[in-house]
């Protein structure tokens, strides 16, 4: 083990008692401690969901980035484990970054990540240079290749940049044939995913450029994703610096899912639809994983680079994952749930149906509170013909602070506000979101809190809006008002983990 990762190590022990009861989320994973951002290594080995992150232990902004490292049975409930790697070689020492993991036939655990280092350019500018590099383990500790790096700039196609060449996403095939997708960028600033192949998973060649940007969705295409679903081929990523079109990819540094057909012999994806993955203020570097009984499961970063500064520096911790959930296609679009694990969590239903919510008075219903949740909510206009203006969800509320979720049927619009949930910065608090077949009224939605966050699913999963959230916990009250007339049936259960 090197001196700095047994520091690591040493540190995150210590300082990690300082992080008890309610100061973490009940059930989404946070770093051991400091900051986390990317999933990495998302992989089942030897009976348990692996867990890797991109983790600064001793402060919480980023900073030299390590892997941090958690497991579970169920991907929910998480043991923290010592930090897995360092950056504590020649071709890593200015970071650890992003990658997989994958089970070798003689049982080793691969990881695969980004080597940074630093040189010097033409105009005298020190950069980044990034390589692809390899780390072998039984699932504690871990050794890095003899061989790293194992992709570097002598291995990328014309006009590549060796600058931004990162985010390796291992997979194997049916044939035994060993894979990888690497983000990309060509001079003109424009993203693309580059195709790897090995036959024993340590010595690697280019294959194929699977897609290309041509500067349509942002710039930069980080943390790709490629795998078969539903019939269909799926790549995602988290591209840089996107623009909005209409109501889709608002967020900048956000995220999209391709759906289409993939030619295996040339190494080549077609795209057929795409679409924002999630449409709140923060998801990005998304990760799947297929579980054991063959489900496709995926969890994201739960932050946006652009809206960092919500959590304070001299916090224990930053960051968060998203919950892990069942992704699947349906009528050429991403569908999510959460997991069936989840479900069993449940607890404690309370049960109201036909609620009037009218502009007279603001609705608090008896057991609807708290901030460990999950409500599922049916709303209607009471008359049809002549739906309500506006409906709204106050969550997180007391002593002047909440968060809330509207509706607009007349407009078709979903907007999520935490600008009130106590913030003391002026950073992105709001994003709204297009809902087809609202126009009555009537919306199906399912909300989950957790300390520190909301994740909203509407209707079966075709839309979803995630956002972090760090009022106070003893902000625990919801309440429900309507500009005009609405009905609504609502579930209320405990999540006991």
């Amino acid at each position: 083990m090197s001196l700095k990762l047994e520091k690591a190590r040493a540190y995150e022990k210590e300082h990690s008692k300082k992080i008890i009861g309610e100061m973490r989320p009940a059930f989404h994973l946070s770093p051991y401690v400091g900051w986390m951002n990317d999933p990495n290594g998302l992989s089942f080995y030897r009976g348990m969901y692996h867990m890797f992150y991109q983790y600064n232990p001793y402060n919480s902004k980023w900073g030299p980035m390590h892997w941090g490292h958690a497991v579970s049975k169920d991907l929910l409930h998480w043991e923290y484990l010592p930090a897995a790697i360092a950056p504590d070689m020649p071709y890593d020492d200015c970071g650890c970054f992003s990658g997989s993991a994958i089970e070798l036939d003689d049982r080793r655990h691969l990881l695969m990540y980004t080597g940074v280092t630093r040189a010097e350019n033409e105009e005298g500018e020190m950069v980044d240079c990034q390589t692809q590099c390899l780390a072998i383990g039984d699932g504690l500790n871990y050794v890095k290749y003899e061989n790293n790096p194992v992709l570097t700039e002598a291995d990328l196609p014309d006009g590549a940049s060796k600058i931004d060449f990162r985010d390796p996403k291992l997979w194997r095939d049916n044939e035994g044939i060993y894979w990888a997708v690497v983000g990309s960028r060509i001079a003109d600033g424009s993203g693309q995913i580059l195709l790897f192949r090995s036959e024993n998973a340590f010595s690697w060649e280019y294959f194929s450029t699977l897609d290309e940007n041509k500067n349509r969705f942002g710039k930069m295409w980080e943390c790709p994703d490629f795998f078969e679903l539903d019939g269909k081929h799926v790549l995602l990523t988290s591209p840089q610096d996107m623009l909005p079109v209409g109501f889709e990819y608002h967020n900048g540094n956000g995220n999209i899912c391709f759906i289409g057909d993939f030619d295996k012999e040339k190494g080549k994806f077609k795209e057929q639809y795409n679409q924002a993955v999630d449409y709140g203020i923060d998801f990005y570097a998304h990760q799947t994983i297929e579980t054991q009984d063959n489900r496709r499961v995926m969890i994201a970063w739960m932050q946006n680079w652009d809206a960092c500064a919500i959590r304070a520096h001299d916090e224990a911790w930053a960051g968060q994952m998203t919950l892990p959930r069942e992704i699947l296609i349906e009528n050429n679009r991403l569908y999510q749930k959460p997991t069936k694990e989840y479900e069993t969590c449940l607890k404690n239903k309370v049960e109201y149906k036909g609620v009037e919510i009218s502009q007279s008075k603001e609705v608090q219903l008896e057991e609807i509170n708290g901030r460990v949740l999950d409500l599922q909510l049916q709303i209607s206009a009471k008359d049809a013909e002549n739906p309500y203006y506006k409906f709204i969800i106050y969550f997180a509320k007391g002593g002047g602070t909440y968060t809330s979720l509207s509706i607009r049927p007349y407009e078709g619009i979903v907007k999520i506000d935490r600008k009130f949930s106590g913030t003391r910065r002026a950073i992105l608090h709001q994003r709204r979101m297009f809902v087809p077949n609202i126009e009555d009224g009537s919306i199906k939605l399912r909300i989950i809190l957790d300390r520190y966050s909301c994740e909203i699913f509407v209707g079966n999963g075709e839309q979803t809006m995630t956002t972090a959230i760090y009022t106070e916990q003893s902000a625990r009250d919801i309440t429900f008002a309507c500009d005009g007339d609405a009905l609504m049936d609502i579930i209320k259960q405990d999540i006991i983990m």
